[in-house]
């Protein structure tokens, strides 16, 4: 059996996600956590589960003080509604990040994710969690924004590029640009490298939008739904980007 601590201080919230793991017989659930306080508590007095399914925004704090301050033993699942933590959430023993409303088939793409990093019945301790994570970092594959009062979630498979225009980050769709909260230098981090690269100090582009590529006098791309004509490759990232389109 997979023990497992759910954290959210939402109580449908933390209902509904109990309703959910209950689909999967493998796992147990040993713990329910609504608060910092009541986290470093728990944590400081119970066995580590091997698993933890965490709401980030809770009524007293972050859930990250609660492992900044208590060393977990286990894997974290991130649940939230806000995606501005992502980038935090991959450095402290996270797995997986799911943007509520969380759908079924994500739920069950992370326990798998769980699976392949440790069975179910074996226990690590926290520098070799830290270490299988390494080998296996999480890409971030949704991405939340705002348009106007609304949120729409945007699959980064649908993203053709990121572009930075007047120190704001937009992610480009066939539908249009819409702004994020990233920073490029973040996002180049927690992107799937095998699908986007960072052609220059501007742009990162999926190679699965790449229309033309122009060899002379640099290399150029031109990309479905571009923002411009032509995208430059950076001279010093010329080579790179050679190796990255045959990798």
């Amino acid at each position: 059996m997979i023990k497992t601590v759910i954290i959210e201080d939402e109580k449908p919230a933390s209902r509904k996600l109990e309703r959910m793991l209950s689909e999967f017989p493998e796992i147990e659930l040993v713990g329910k956590i609504e608060s910092v306080e009541e986290g470093v508590k728990w944590f400081s007095e119970n066995e580590h589960p091997q698993l933890i399914f965490s709401d980030i925004v809770l009524g007293d704090g972050l859930s990250f003080d609660i492992f900044e301050k208590v060393q977990t033993k286990g894997f974290i699942i991130y649940t939230t509604a806000f995606d501005q933590y992502t980038l935090k959430a991959f450095k402290l023993n996270s797995i997986d990040y799911l943007l509520k409303p969380i759908l079924d088939e994500d739920l069950a793409a992370a326990i798998e994710k769980f699976k392949s990093f440790i069975p179910s019945d074996s226990s690590v301790n926290s520098q070799e969690i830290k270490q299988l994570i390494k080998k296996d970092k999480s890409t971030l594959s949704r991405i939340l924004v705002k348009i106007g009062y609304n949120l729409k979630i945007i699959q980064t498979q649908e993203v053709s590029c990121f572009f930075s225009e007047n120190k704001i980050v937009y992610l480009q769709t066939q539908e249009r640009n819409y702004p994020s909260d990233f920073t490029l230098d973040e996002l180049e981090d927690v992107l799937d490298q095998k699908k986007f690269f960072r052609v220059n100090r501007q742009f990162i582009i999926n190679s699965d939008y790449i229309k033309n590529i122009h060899t002379s006098p640099n290399y150029k791309v031109e990309l479905e739904f571009q923002p411009q004509e032509e995208i430059t490759v950076s001279r010093d990232r010329v080579k790179d980007f050679k190796d990255w389109l045959v990798s």
